[in-house]
């Protein structure tokens, strides 16, 4: 049997660092595309048999020939995680349409907005807010018609907050900024916005890889359909700092404070996008993804950022 030839674009980046190597274990001939040759975030012996293309997309969109050289590489499948405007989902499925068996696409959670009924499911009406999440549902609204119109057999994951080796997780203040972990880990106060009530939802990236393996696996069910990929359950601000100190060997030192009283003396970015997360405070459901695609995530929220944090601390 011919072997399915994948072509993951953006392979080397937190996604892909974990997509790839399952896409080879399964026997499948698998081809990287990135903007220049750069090492995965974490080793594994199975890149040795990965193709290797190096296109920069933003460069050959601008000439329109980008779509055409992913289709050029005679993929049966293409998964795109870094497409983050309509017109490059356009572009590349006006050329793959007749093409290709399934485009898989990288959405975002943030498609939904604020949450109403919790757990969110996919088909909640889309109330996104803020440039990312906007963008990102004008595209899924864009390849959905594509599917159900029968032109492109088009699928759409929405991943959480994404967790993995090498990079530092969204802490319980809801910001990337390091030192709330140590000052958890110190039993030194940690200051949280509000009452600490609102959620985040990690995604350890191996669970979202897992998610992407298992629409390959099941076209017939995701093909046509949006699909979260997230831990099995939300964590609050407060629950997560608490369990995390718990998690050290410590207590948690908690002091809470309106959002306006607590971005003073925090950095305008580190305060900018903790805000974001308190207007989103994200909790969506993988019921869908359970009954169709098989998905079975290994990871908790907690014990995703768990695991990274143990992985920095060998670097």
């Amino acid at each position: 049997m011919v072997p399915m030839r994948i072509v993951v674009i953006g392979g080397t980046g937190h996604i892909g660092s974990y997509l790839v190597p399952r896409l080879v274990a399964r026997g499948c001939e698998t081809l990287c595309v990135s903007r220049r040759l750069r090492q995965p975030y974490f080793a594994d012996e199975r890149w040795a048999m990965v193709e290797h293309a190096v296109i920069d997309r933003a460069v050959e969109e601008q000439s329109g020939r980008f779509g055409e050289q992913i289709a050029a590489l005679r993929p049966n499948v293409v998964i795109d995680l870094t497409c983050y405007t309509v017109e490059s989902a356009t572009q590349l499925s006006n050329a793959l349409a007749g093409r290709v068996d399934h485009l898989i696409h990288c959405g975002t959670i943030w498609v939904h907005g604020p949450s109403v009924e919790v757990p969110t499911t996919e088909d909640a009406p889309r109330r996104p807010f803020g440039d990312y999440g906007c963008r990102k549902a004008i595209i899924e609204r864009y390849l959905l018609d594509q599917a159900s119109s029968g032109r492109l057999p088009a699928t759409v994951l929405h991943p959480g907050h994404l967790v993995g080796s090498g990079w530092w997780p969204i802490n319980p203040a809801g910001n990337f900024n390091p030192c709330v972990f140590d000052d958890l880990s110190h039993e030194r106060p940690v200051r949280l916005p509000n009452f600490g009530l609102e959620t985040l939802h990690h995604v350890h990236a191996d669970d979202v890889a897992q998610a992407f393996e298992q629409a390959v696996e099941h076209p017939d069910a995701a093909i046509g359909e949006s699909f979260h990929a997230v831990s099995p359950a939300a964590l609050t601000f407060r629950g997560y700092a608490e369990r995390l100190a718990a998690w050290y060997g410590v207590e948690a030192h908690l002091e809470f404070l309106p959002y306006d009283e607590w971005r003073v003396g925090v950095s305008d970015r580190d305060a900018a996008v903790t805000l974001d997360h308190l207007r989103h405070s994200p909790n969506c459901s993988i019921a869908k993804a359970r009954s169709r695609l098989n998905y079975a995530p290994r990871y908790s929220s907690l014990a995703a950022v768990q695991d990274a944090l143990a992985r920095l601390r060998q670097l």
